[in-house]
């Protein structure tokens, strides 16, 4: 009898075990059909809005863009009562910024300015000549195009006189770069110069006039004096920039060539086109 009685409960025990994972896979059933069941539920909820949305066009630069932007500025620059032969741009920071001061050079170019001077104390621009001149060609592509590029081309100097650098296109601007050695120390060369030939009874002091000194130091009578000189930095002056050549030239300090943008040129240039040059009268 008692092996009767343990036989039946190990059989009940067995299938209270059966019971027990019948219910647990029952569950798990139950579980995975009611996700389903709120997965497709949503899924026939928000199928109709997201259809009810246009699909996003992917952004991209309108084909007459450039040429959009090349028109506008040069309409700005007809826009204006008076617009600067020379201008120059001095910067008055430690570290410049290339395809900062090409942007300038550019959009200098697309208003329709015909001579650009880039001045830095340090002689950075001097010694890095080449670097400029490669991205004032690199962002003159990218900002005015094939087309825009050949209508405004571009001539290079090295130095304060005409002579020309080896990388030259035809010329309808040109880009000067300078350093304090087109200054003072030019000053001081020109000095020499005079007393040499004083020395050398070649001339007579009676001969030396501001108008010979004038001359020595104008090699190049095509290039204006600036009209206008944007100073980029801190710093309140002008830092050896052609001294001779700015007695009439209207100074602009900006905070910083460093992210400048076109309208912060415009602004300035609106500035110079607004005020009252009595010309030493």
């Amino acid at each position: 009898m008692v092996l009767v009685y343990e036989f039946v409960w190990r059989v009940l025990h067995v299938l209270l075990h059966i019971h027990r994972t019948l219910i647990t896979l029952f569950r798990i059933r139950l579980r995975n059909w009611n996700g389903q069941l709120w997965s497709r539920a949503l899924a026939t909820l928000l199928v109709p809005i997201a259809l009810s949305f246009p699909k996003q066009k992917k952004l991209v630069p309108a084909p007459g863009k450039r040429v959009g932007r090349r028109y506008r500025w040069g309409a700005d620059g007809k826009s204006l009562e008076k617009l600067p032969d020379h201008i120059g741009l001095l910067i008055a920071e430690e570290e410049p910024r290339y395809t900062d001061i090409a942007n300038l050079v550019v959009w200098c170019m697309a208003v329709g300015i015909s001579y650009i001077s880039v001045y830095d104390n340090h002689g950075v621009f001097r010694r890095n000549n080449s670097r400029l001149m490669e991205e004032i060609l690199k962002q003159q592509q990218e900002l005015l195009g094939l087309e825009g590029s050949k209508q405004h081309s571009v001539e290079f100097l090295n130095n304060g006189t005409d002579k020309q650098d080896n990388q030259v296109l035809s010329c309808q601007a040109v880009v000067k770069v300078l350093s304090p050695d087109d200054g003072k120390l030019r000053i001081v060369q020109a000095a020499q110069q005079l007393c040499s030939a004083v020395e050398q009874m070649e001339k007579t002091s009676k001969d030396i006039n501001v108008t010979v000194l004038d001359s020595l130091l104008r090699e190049s009578k095509s290039t204006p004096d600036p009209d206008l000189v944007l100073k980029f930095g801190p710093i309140e002056s002008t830092l050896g920039f052609l001294p001779w050549h700015i007695r009439l030239t209207e100074f602009i300090s900006l905070p910083s060539h460093v992210d400048v943008s076109y309208e912060d040129l415009f602004s300035a240039l609106q500035h110079y086109a607004s005020c009252e040059q009595r010309l030493g009268k």
